[in-house]
């Protein structure tokens, strides 16, 4: 599972070198992390709910999720401060591109109809997010265990400055891209 750190040291840095004409390695922007973010609305009916989902995240990502918290309260959504409402996972080093390998060439194509993914979720600073309407796309989910289908949003974090050297990045590491 080391393919994609060893391809980003041999190949997507003199790539991006000789496109963008750093100077320095050090320019070269790279992945920082990859935080996965579980959301949970119906906690408060089903607290049970909770457990679930943490142990779904934990086999795909192989580290333990923190519950996230509700900041302020919002009475529309009968919601108070301090209550659960998900969990997430912050992926660094060797974890964070053993995630994005599996993501990438096992999961994604898993997709029913998948095309390929959208150009235009960068946020303008160089970093990425996509959201997965189902856990059921890796393969450490199996499909009689689950309760129900859970989306998922996907960070991808880079030190890049622009959305276009973000999307170089990314690309050279095997993101498929929409064409």
């Amino acid at each position: 599972m080391e393919k994609l750190r060893e391809q980003y040291e041999k190949e997507v840095v003199p790539a991006l070198m000789k496109k963008f004409e750093y100077k320095s390695v050090m320019q070269v922007p790279k992945l920082e992390k990859i935080v996965i973010n579980i959301g949970l609305g119906d906690v408060k009916d089903n607290p049970k709910v909770l457990d679930n989902a943490i142990s779904d995240l934990t086999q795909i990502t192989g580290q333990k999720p923190i519950v996230t918290k509700a900041r302020k309260s919002i009475a529309a959504f009968k919601l108070r401060e301090g209550v659960n409402v998900g969990c997430k996972v912050t992926l660094r080093s060797r974890k964070m591109y053993d995630f994005a390998y599996k993501l990438f060439n096992v999961a994604l194509p898993r997709v029913r109809d998948f095309r390929g993914l959208s150009k235009n979720s960068f946020d303008g600073k160089g970093n990425y997010s996509l959201g997965v309407k189902e856990q059921l796309i890796f393969p450490e989910i199996e499909y009689d265990k689950i309760d129900k289908l859970r989306g998922m949003d996907i960070i991808f974090v880079t030190t890049a400055k622009t959305d276009e050297e973000a999307r170089e990045l990314l690309t050279l590491l095997g993101m498929p891209f929409r064409v």
